[in-house]
């Protein structure tokens, strides 16, 4: 999504649309390695406003995905919404040659654009993978799979012996102190 910086006048600009994960680079490729399927397009809703010298980016994006459970490796779906603003300013026309610069607070968290046009694409694209889990879950209390015989604990209890003792100290099991 593109916003022109004429359309910004007094009042805020209000925008939404659908846009498909074909036309998000990182998105595409975290499709083809197969972290996730993206289930339905990238949802935008934004609203933009002028303050002073700076442009004020507020909304939220939001994407159906399919993600295996990191316990016990079922698929389940799940919505990923996230709410955002972000400031813009235009690019400084500071050269790249200066040793040092001294960053405001303000600087921090600004983004900044050129032309007459502020492109969403790579502040979108961090906003829906920053809310990926990086362990997903199917549900809190998942009781995943059985480390002995690979049984989804979630359908019921496989009868394996669960060892009381962490994997740690699993090389001291048989261990008999001589007096």
């Amino acid at each position: 999504m593109k916003i022109r910086i004429d359309d910004i006048k007094e009042k805020p600009l209000v925008l939404s649309a659908e846009e498909e994960v074909a036309g998000y680079p990182v998105l595409s490729r975290m499709q083809e390695e197969g972290e996730c399927a993206f289930l339905s397009p990238v949802g935008l809703q934004v609203t933009a406003t002028r303050e002073y010298d700076l442009f004020r980016v507020s909304g939220s994006v939001g994407v159906a995905v399919r993600m295996a459970c990191s316990r016990c490796l079922v698929e389940f779906a799940a919505d990923l919404r996230s709410a955002f603003t972000i400031y813009f300013s235009r690019e400084s026309s500071r050269g790249a040659d200066e040793d040092e610069v001294e960053l405001a607070e303000q600087d921090l968290v600004t983004a900044t654009f050129s032309g007459d046009e502020i492109d969403l694409l790579d502040e979108m694209q961090e906003q829906v993978v920053m809310e990926i889990p990086f362990k997903p879950l199917c549900r809190e209390e998942c009781q995943g799979l059985c480390s002995r015989c690979g049984a989804d604990l979630n359908q019921g209890d496989c009868g394996c012996e669960r060892a009381v003792a962490g994997l740690s100290f699993s090389a001291l099991q048989d261990f008999k102190a001589v007096k």
